[in-house]
């Protein structure tokens, strides 16, 4: 990584101060962004995440894609993880942590709310800052990609009966518009936009390409921070009126990151797979669908609701928790590499990738 990269989390911090505090002295500036959405979706977000990944995104070789088939295991592993544990690993941390050990320092009647929140937070995987992970983590992008485009599809389907039977309702109304359109604005139209530049500038040559990625990987990371000076200038005034709720909330928000990171980490070099794929598999095991997680949790509890906040929260711990997480698998790649299975398969670390 280069040395902006390298001091990544200090950018980030640097940025949710900033966002804080302008959110907290400009309030009619952010509400007026803020307002500029459709179906729950902000819009100048979605930009910004366009910006985030499509950099990321022209390197993919869609022609190279029947070849995840070989990462079957990583494909498996996130699967579970994403979708047999976490949910239920989360509910279950909610319902430990804000139902019983803090429930005496929290509001009772925003109890129920807040486990909700932590479900809904839990209950879709991340789609679109992954790319920005594992593109740090030097991850193989056709899996990442396939992996996103699966999950996506299971989202579909699974996100309603999910979390209705988690928060033990007989029925929940899903914000069908906003799920659909998120995965239309953050998956659909960035890898359209991608490979329509890739296509251009392949025509100009290899060597045209390989400057124009060079020249345009600083734009993901600087839409990035950008948006989290947008998110927290969002939500900066519930961040500063309730220091104490939010210190809270993200203790099973931490847990939960990093136990099923650890457990999908493990899994893939259990079963022998690459490092390159067993990064991105773990940190999209434990990343979260933040957007969708906030729309949902505003659309069905309200937008002062403990739902809303403990999204929020979510949103708070994301960036600088999945960045150690990366700092962790690239530190531990030698490590990861000597593993029995990864060895036999002759992905050992004197092998080149």
């Amino acid at each position: 990584m280069n040395v902006f990269e390298r001091y990544l989390t200090l950018w980030v911090a640097l940025c949710i101060v900033v966002g804080i505090a302008l959110g907290h002295f400009f309030p009619a500036i952010f509400q007026a962004i803020g307002s500029a959405e459709v179906a729950k979706v902000n819009l100048p977000v979605a930009v910004l995440i366009w910006a985030m990944i499509i950099p990321m995104l022209m390197k993919i070789d869609f022609a190279a894609l029947g070849r995840v088939k070989e990462h079957w295991h990583g494909i498996g592993v996130t699967l579970f993880i994403n979708w047999a544990i976490k949910p239920f690993s989360m509910a279950a941390l909610g319902w430990l942590f804000i139902g019983w050990l803090f429930r005496p320092y929290l509001p009772a009647d925003q109890i129920d709310s807040y486990i909700a929140g932590l479900i809904l937070l839990a209950a879709a995987p991340c789609t679109a800052m992954v790319f920005v992970w594992s593109n740090l983590s030097d991850g193989e992008p056709h899996f990442t990609l396939s992996q996103v485009a699966l999950n996506d599809l299971i989202m579909v389907f699974a996100f309603a009966p999910l979390v209705g039977l988690l928060l033990g309702l007989s029925a929940i109304t899903v914000p069908w518009d906003t799920l659909l359109l998120s995965v239309g604005l953050y998956i659909v139209i960035p890898v359209i936009i991608a490979q329509v530049l890739r296509r251009i500038l392949l025509a100009a040559g290899t060597e045209a390409f390989e400057r124009a990625l060079h020249m345009v990987r600083p734009l993901s990371l600087v839409a990035l921070l950008t948006t989290l000076v947008l998110l927290f200038g969002f939500q900066g005034e519930q961040i500063i009126a309730q220091p104490t709720i939010i210190a809270l909330l993200a203790v099973p928000i931490l847990i939960q990151v990093y136990f099923n990171s650890g457990l999908a980490y493990m899994l893939n070099r259990w079963t022998g797979e690459a490092h390159c794929v067993a990064a991105p598999s773990a940190l999209i095991g434990a990343s979260n669908f933040f957007e969708l997680a906030v729309a949902a949790a505003i659309s069905l509890f309200g937008f002062h609701s403990g739902a809303a906040l403990a999204t929020v929260v979510g949103v708070l711990i994301e960036v600088p928790v999945m960045l150690s997480v990366v700092k962790i698998v690239n530190s531990s790649k030698g490590w990861y590499e000597c593993g029995p299975a990864v060895r036999r398969l002759g992905l050992s670390p004197t092998r080149k990738q």
